[in-house]
């Protein structure tokens, strides 16, 4: 976007319009019900009818408009707007049988300061979280994202996209130094059914258990189907960058909060806990001897940092107090980017997830928070059974690529491919007669793409 030409001008703003018109076919060798976003967690195990049931599906909700509105008051101050927007959203009557009626929704809004002189950049808006790869610096518009077509990345990279207040200084343009306060979100889950009010099951040696509130359902201008968690305090990003001729090359902390209500058994009161998490990360993006080939990669670990992978691995779950319990996790992802000529970009990426284990032994004998291994998981194994497995580890292995078979003062049409594999691994139970189940499933999804840059020559 940034190295567009100026479209037009209003007063002493110059304008850079963007975007893409954008023709998908979508194949999943399970049906997941979805639009152009694969919901990496959701491929079904062998209980459930979907699995293997494959889907096909046309869509257009990835199109693409964005505005980038500059303007220099002094030679060394810059000020930007920037506004990016889809049609991946859906209202309550949007279907698909005649007209694919999808609403526009807000990927990105932000404007920025920036006092070259002095290397301070300042950003408020919804940007890319700070704690994603980048390609150059911390700056917007410098993301190393994966060149893919699928909405939700590929697992195991880190990202959000949420509103923030960030503050970054760089030296020479060569070392940065940046802090964002982004905004929180906490994602649950409990081995046993348990929404927000519900009773913990009682733990060893107690009668009964906690009754636990975590999340309300949306108010004004939110989505009142869907749950917002209780959010203390911000998400705070550190991250410290340096570009050199061999790469850039970053790492970053993560600090997070998490709090709960708990009503102890037997009283009419509750009282607050709150519980930290977090986790450090790093990135890179490193030419392999010449600038048509890029190895880039990334990894984030620590407590409560499943929101930040496209899987979308829980949080929290609840220790036998009723507190919140963050859950430990890893993700990663390694990938090569490669441009054999002008007009071709293939990519190969591997990705992987995985969470650890949060539980209390219960006054019943069993397992209960996430990461049980004593659940009957027979049921997994046949059509119609029960399962409740509680994902481990996601792993995937994508490629693709895209092909400007159209350049020119037109704009660019392009074509591209991506093949994705992807095997999801549950924590171990039982058949309920002393046997081991270890369920696993897998899945394959296909994208063709079409799409028309009328802007970019």
């Amino acid at each position: 976007m940034d190295h567009l030409p100026p479209v037009f001008q209003i007063g002493n703003l110059t304008v850079r319009l963007g975007g893409f018109i954008d023709f998908s076919n979508i194949w999943r060798s399970s049906n997941l019900t979805s639009g152009p976003a694969t919901a990496w967690n959701g491929f079904p195990y062998a209980n459930s009818p979907n699995h293997g049931l494959s889907e096909e599906r046309f869509s257009a909700q990835l199109t693409r408009f964005s505005t980038l509105l500059e303007a220099n008051p002094t030679k060394s101050v810059r000020l930007q707007a920037y506004v990016e927007a889809d049609f991946g959203g859906s209202g309550g009557t949007t279907n698909s049988v005649q007209i694919n009626g999808y609403t526009p929704r807000l990927r990105q809004g932000y404007f920025t300061f920036t006092e070259k002189d002095w290397g301070l950049h300042v950003l408020m808006g919804q940007a890319w979280s700070l704690t994603t790869n980048y390609a150059k610096g911390v700056i917007p518009r410098q993301e190393q994202l994966p060149a893919v077509t699928d909405n939700n990345q590929i697992p195991g990279i880190t990202f959000t996209r949420v509103p923030q207040v960030r503050i970054a200084k760089d030296w020479a343009q060569k070392y940065w130094l940046a802090l964002s306060v982004e905004d929180p979100q906490a994602t649950v889950a409990f081995s046993d059914s348990l929404s927000s009010g519900g009773t913990l099951p009682a733990s060893y040696g107690r009668l009964a258990g906690p009754r636990v509130f975590y999340s309300n359902a949306g108010g004004v201008l939110l989505n009142p189907n869907t749950q917002y968690s209780y959010n203390p305090a911000p998400d705070i990003v550190l991250k410290a960058a340096v570009d050199t001729s061999f790469g850039h090359y970053e790492v970053f902390g993560l600090g997070r909060w998490f709090r709960g209500l708990i009503q102890p058994p037997g009283e009419n009161h509750t009282h607050k806990s709150t519980q930290f998490g977090g986790g450090v990360g790093a990135g890179m993006t490193v030419p392999l001897g010449t600038d048509k080939l890029q190895l880039t990669g990334n990894v984030l670990a620590g407590q409560g940092v499943g929101r930040y992978g496209p899987t979308l691995l829980p949080d929290t779950t609840f220790d036998k107090n009723g507190n919140p319990s963050p859950v430990p996790e890893i993700m990663g992802s390694l990938g090569l980017v490669g441009h054999p000529a002008r007009s071709v970009l293939l990519y190969t990426y591997g990705g992987v997830e995985t969470a650890g284990r949060r539980t209390y032994l219960g006054a019943d004998g069993l397992q209960h928070g996430y990461g049980a291994t004593d659940l009957n998981l027979s049921g997994c194994e046949y059509e119609f059974g029960t399962c409740s497995a509680q994902t481990k580890t996601l792993a995937a292995f994508t490629t693709g690529g895209w092909w400007h078979f159209l350049d020119g003062h037109y704009g660019s049409v392009m074509g591209g491919l991506q093949y994705t594999y992807i095997r999801k691994f549950a924590f171990k139970g039982n058949d309920g007669a002393g046997h081991a189940v270890d369920p696993t499933t897998y899945g394959h999804t296909v994208y063709v793409t079409f799409r028309y840059y009328p802007f970019q020559q």
